[in-house]
């Protein structure tokens, strides 16, 4: 079993000493140590136990992210009725390859620099309101949705808007993930009380 090589090497990364594992689970340190080292074979329900204390003890010991702690709060946002050289003038400024369209403070859907460039194809140059050209609106998740759910999302739609009771509170890209994966894992460091 996969999961009793991993026992100890677990325990011990959290600092867990042998007999406060054993008294957890309600077993012997001898058990316990016996279990770690392969000599005896365990019933399920134990090992559902022990992998249980140690999940529970991890997540002391490294929270999970939530998308709250990854977003970019205050995401600039365009209004479908702006001309879409405002809406490019948005994104310039502010270093953004898509943004947000909202009408009326809702989501409505959003624009990206190849929108721009595909209506301007068109359109010969004439002006064009955002609304015009928008594009789908990405999906929004509560400020309390998991960090590390976010991947299949942004594999999908190239951002991901944060909201609180419906409240537009931030946006994370594909960008913002990749950045995140460079050097900060999908869990919180331990706090020191």
């Amino acid at each position: 079993m996969d999961a009793l090589a991993e026992i100890r090497k677990r325990r011990l990364s959290l600092g867990i000493p042998l007999g406060e594992l054993a008294r957890a689970v309600g077993r012997s340190d001898a058990t316990v140590s016996r279990i770690e080292r392969g000599q005896i074979r365990p019933s399920y329900e134990l090992v559902q136990r022990i992998m249980k204390y140690l999940e529970d003890r991890e997540g002391i010991a490294a929270p999970h992210l939530r998308v709250s702690d990854l977003m970019n709060a205050g995401p600039v946002t365009v209004q479908g009725s702006a001309p879409l050289s405002e809406a490019a003038l948005a994104m310039e400024r502010g270093g953004f390859s898509q943004v947000p369209v909202l009408e009326g403070g809702r989501v409505t859907g959003s624009i990206s620099e190849s929108a721009i460039l595909r209506a301007l194809a068109r359109s010969g140059g004439r002006p064009a309101k955002v609304r015009d050209v928008q594009e789908g609106a990405y999906p929004i998740v509560d400020v309390e949705f998991p960090a590390e759910l976010l991947s299949p999302l942004l594999a999908r739609y190239p951002a991901v808007l944060v909201a609180r009771r419906g409240d537009l509170k931030g946006i994370v890209t594909r960008a913002d993930l990749i950045k995140s994966l460079r050097g900060t894992p999908m869990r919180r460091a331990p706090t020191t009380p």
